[in-house]
């Protein structure tokens, strides 16, 4: 397993101040989480994360938003804020602080529609910010496609180009969301299609954002 733990810094910029927000915005609900009762904890993950076959019916649809913070456990959210810190800071600094902001949600909006479509009936509560993670990962993809990944193989690090491992990153989610396909029963786990969707939005945010990696370079030398 190659698990991603820095890559290639811009220098200048806007300060990514979301980027590094949303890091200690979700570590701060989750644990009000943990302090939490297990039947207190229970109620927020229904009431709070966004179920497929209510929002279809117009129901609920502010979860939409709030499910985006919460997160099934620690490795869960562990893996999401890795993946945001090293994504994040660069497009936010590149595109700044509103810019990122609104990409931030659309890419979580465009995540459940992705889970949601493949998901209609489900009642099974979809938590965690890796659909708009994953908007972010599609951008930088655009964006940074030469920037260099440090990876971690067991016990040795070494860099490859964006490119690579986030076109592994986005071919592994297809193949195991196409695989999800084959099973009628609906379970709880990993929302690929929320990736994908995600991931696809990004690629498109991308294309539009990049002139403003040129811009970048050309005023403060990066």
């Amino acid at each position: 397993m190659l698990l991603p733990i820095g890559d290639d810094q811009i220098k200048g910029g806007h300060y990514p101040t979301f980027s590094y927000g949303f890091i200690l915005l979700n570590i701060a609900v989750f644990v009000y989480e943990y302090l939490l009762f297990p039947e207190s904890a229970y109620y927020i993950t229904m009431n709070y994360g966004a179920i497929p076959s209510e929002i279809v019916q117009g129901q609920d649809l502010h979860t939409l938003i709030t499910s985006i913070f919460l997160h099934g456990g620690a490795m869960h959210l562990i893996g999401n804020m890795l993946f945001l810190w090293i994504f994040a800071d660069n497009i936010e600094a590149t595109i700044g602080s509103r810019r990122f902001l609104i990409f931030y949600f659309l890419g979580g909006l465009a995540a459940h529609a992705g889970h949601i479509y493949f998901n209609m009936y489900s009642n099974i509560p979809l938590v965690g910010a890796s659909g708009a993670i994953a908007a972010v990962m599609g951008a930088y993809l655009v964006m940074y496609p030469q920037s260099r990944v440090k990876v971690l193989f067991l016990v040795f690090p070494f860099r490859v180009p964006a490119f690579i491992f986030l076109g592994i990153w986005i071919a592994m989610q297809w193949i195991d969301g196409i695989g999800e396909l084959q099973i009628s029963e609906q379970t709880g786990g990993v929302a690929y299609w929320a990736h994908i969707g995600g991931f696809i939005f990004g690629v498109l945010g991308g294309f539009y954002y990049r002139s403003f990696v040129k811009s970048a370079r050309e005023e403060i030398g990066f």
